[in-house]
């Protein structure tokens, strides 16, 4: 799993997991926006960053 760098919107981490998963990024970043607004925000926010900063860049 890899961020992507031709489908993002801020670091390409959903891009990338929904290169991966075979799966459209779009709806993966609806489903990531309803999770971290029902769970109080921070531990979306907080997995994001920790994605950003530990998937490499797809080449």
């Amino acid at each position: 799993m890899r961020r992507s760098r031709h489908n993002k919107w801020v670091a390409g981490v959903i891009g990338g997991m929904g290169d991966y998963l075979n799966i459209s990024a779009d709806k993966l970043r609806i489903v990531f926006i309803l999770l971290s607004i029902c769970v109080a925000g921070f531990p979306g926010l907080i997995l994001y960053l920790i994605l950003w900063f530990l998937m490499p860049t797809e080449e």
